[in-house]
């Protein structure tokens, strides 16, 4: 038996939604390094907390990653964008 679906919302406590963004995070930025070095796969993740700082990670490198999105993407008019909306 699973869980059921959760349904998604902001918390309000400062505190705990800063300690879940830290948590989730770190989760984040050792998925997207796992992907790329399981899958070989170029990754550039790039966040920026509540309060403006920004936390990034690529992989082979950040600069390189862009570059490579911003060449594909100008050549061919497209590109595939995955996005979610989240209430």
């Amino acid at each position: 038996m699973g869980r059921g679906k959760v349904q998604l919302r902001r918390i309000q406590n400062p505190i705990s939604r800063q300690v879940t963004f830290s948590k989730r995070k770190a989760g984040l930025l050792k998925k997207a390094s796992e992907l790329s070095l399981l899958c070989d796969a170029e990754v550039a993740l790039v966040i920026f907390s509540q309060t403006g700082k920004l936390h990034e990670f690529g992989r082979p490198s950040m600069n390189r990653t862009v570059e490579k999105y911003q060449f594909v993407s100008a050549s061919t008019g497209h590109c595939t964008q995955l996005s979610e909306n989240v209430e």
